[in-house]
């Protein structure tokens, strides 16, 4: 009984490690864009970069982080003392039981003031 439990509790283990080998990188990949946009829209307000300009290099930011994301899902607005990026993308997660999609929305918006 003794083994078997020990069995269970290695295998148990070796799941939650694997899980995480695969679950953490699209998490963190998602936080280093969501940085790169918060600043791209927060030095962007104070400067006159196009609007074609600044998805650009949110997408190679992107292409560098392999994020499954295309230009036209990058949207950004410019008003009059302000700058907003978003987009949304998804990432899809080959787990043995249990295959899921992973959805992110990184975004932000910075005013001048």
């Amino acid at each position: 009984m003794k083994a078997l439990r020990a069995i269970l509790g290695v295998a148990f283990i070796v799941a939650v490690v694997y899980g995480m080998w695969i679950m953490v990188p699209p998490y963190f990949h998602n936080y280093q864009l969501q940085d790169a946009v918060a600043e791209e829209a927060r030095i962007n307000t104070y400067t006159q970069k196009s609007e074609e300009d600044m998805r650009e290099t949110i997408w190679r930011k992107a292409k560098e982080m392999e994020i499954p994301l295309q230009r036209d899902q990058i949207n950004v607005q410019r008003d009059s003392g302000s700058v907003a990026i978003w987009a949304d993308y998804t990432v899809h997660v080959d787990l043995p039981v249990y295959p899921l999609d992973l959805k992110f929305h990184p975004s932000s918006k910075n005013k001048s003031y």
